[in-house]
């Protein structure tokens, strides 16, 4: 194992595999079940215990041999190991299916994403045919070639961007309102996370210049460099709410661009490259300032054909949400049984032929 992360070594040739000095080897002894010993390596238990005994240079950090040579587990009779190894393997084999359909699915989204964002729907539904089949139908322009009805206009001139509400003021504010805020942990990549919302005092002209409102599409200023400017669509989750400084609300105008097609936008190669060409970059982070985002080129197609392709897209990001919704469900699952199965705390049924 490396920092915890581990693997049960099966269908290896002649029976025969070779480790290295950068993990540790755990082989069962006698009786005892590989699959419960790999189970008990894994554990939030043990690797939690074992964070705090590594020793070693910063970013070098390692845990001892001698952690497992001492460490104790409780540990069952063979036959309950085996039995809790297979219970354990069942959601694991349903973890792994689960996460090979996300993973197909973002390459599905990304397939989607690149031809609608590129051909665009006719008004019968069907994508447009490509350029190489009928160069007629696009022009070319600063982002590549897109159909030829499309035109390229600045996010600046298509919407209302603003900058949120900036924190650690020491000034008293008079007839203050105390209101939810977002930060920037809260919009995450193409979702927002509600779980943790701060509240910040703000004056009544703030409330009402930065009080969200539903379609509002929120962009980071800064944080990791593949992720930077990806929209999220606000739709009044929490009222009244504001947005902090690093925060930046989006508002598109009415009747010219619709929220989901520009978060879907933000979202597209089209969109990662200009945040991560035109951001400045430090380890790891990047961060955008505001006249950058204005100048943020979108492709525009008419309302209609913005609706058909946020449609698409919004259709297999929901699949997409359900069976990410359903491998989380299956992970505490996995918790909840590691902790009642490794510690003893539950007995399993051992069925007689065992």
């Amino acid at each position: 194992m490396e920092n915890g992360k581990g693997a049960l070594a099966k269908g290896l040739t002649n029976g025969i595999g070779c480790g290295s000095t950068e993990f540790h080897v755990l082989r069962a002894k006698e009786d005892n079940c590989p699959g419960f010993i790999y189970q008990v390596a894994q554990s939030h238990a043990i690797r939690q215990k074992a964070e705090m005994r590594m020793s070693g240079s910063a970013g070098q950090q390692r845990v001892q041999a001698e952690f497992f040579k001492t460490h104790r587990v409780h540990i069952p009779k063979p036959p309950e190991q085996r039995r809790i190894a297979e219970i354990l393997t069942t959601v694991d084999e349903a973890m792994e299916q689960t996460e090979a359909l996300v993973g197909k699915l973002e390459q599905m989204k990304a397939g989607l994403m690149h031809d609608l964002f590129t051909r665009g729907v006719t008004p019968e539904g069907k994508l447009r045919p490509t350029r190489q089949q009928a160069p007629h139908l696009y022009h070319e322009t600063p982002l590549g070639w897109i159909p030829k009805e499309w035109e390229v206009k600045p996010l600046g001139h298509l919407s209302e961007i603003v900058s949120g509400v900036t924190l650690g003021s020491k000034l008293t504010i008079t007839g203050g309102v105390r209101v939810p805020y977002l930060r920037v942990a809260n919009v995450q990549d193409g979702y927002l996370d509600l779980s943790d919302v701060k509240h910040i005092t703000v004056t009544p002209a703030q409330l009402e210049k930065l009080a969200l409102k539903s379609g509002d599409v929120l962009m980071n200023e800064g944080g990791d460099f593949d992720k930077l400017g990806r929209g999220s669509v606000w739709q009044e989750e929490i009222t009244p709410c504001v947005h902090q400084n690093h925060v930046f609300r989006v508002r598109p105008k009415a009747g010219i661009l619709r929220s989901y097609f520009l978060a879907f936008w933000s979202q597209s190669e089209a969109g990662k490259r200009y945040f991560i060409l035109n951001s400045k970059q430090s380890t790891n982070l990047a961060s955008i300032n505001s006249t950058q985002l204005h100048k943020f080129p979108v492709a525009l197609p008419k309302l209609s054909e913005q609706e058909q392709i946020e449609g698409r897209i919004a259709a297999l990001k929901g699949k997409i949400d359900i069976e990410t919704t359903h491998l989380a469900k299956l992970r505490q699952q996995k918790q909840g049984l590691m902790q009642d199965l490794l510690t003893g705390r539950v007995q399993v049924n051992i069925p007689e032929s065992s």
